[in-house]
């Protein structure tokens, strides 16, 4: 079983920025980041691909970057730059045991492992 532990969610104004982490307890080729608002569905934001084949949700391309640390590959981090308040939601790490997917990495029930989430709120 592989746990992840995520951190860095907070409140920002519209403009902001904010950097999520997540630790993993074990490496996993595929890790993604997805994120949930309040009455909506656990939506896929990012996703990375062994040490930096990425992919990204539209509506952040441009805004955010997902990556590796590299020193420790079982460390994730999200990079949020210009944070909208459509982005505000409880952010998710995710992983799984295959690679991502060109399509599946959107996919949250692929995933064997998840965070317990973390707030970001955008004012």
């Amino acid at each position: 079983h592989v746990q992840l532990v995520e951190s860095g969610g907070g409140s920002v104004q519209a403009g902001g920025s904010l950097r999520l982490s997540c630790e993993a307890s074990r490496f996993r080729h595929c890790m993604a980041w997805f994120r949930q608002a309040p009455g909506k569905g656990r939506e896929g934001v990012a996703a990375i691909d062994g040490p930096r084949d990425t992919e990204y949700v539209d509506s952040v391309k441009g805004r955010f970057t997902i990556s590796r640390d590299k020193m420790n590959e079982n460390t994730l981090y999200l990079q949020m730059n210009d944070l909208k308040v459509e982005d505000a939601a409880t952010y998710y790490c995710a992983a799984k045991n295959g690679p991502c997917g060109s399509v599946s990495w959107r996919a949250a029930d692929t995933y064997n492992h998840w965070g317990q989430g973390t707030q970001v709120t955008v004012s």
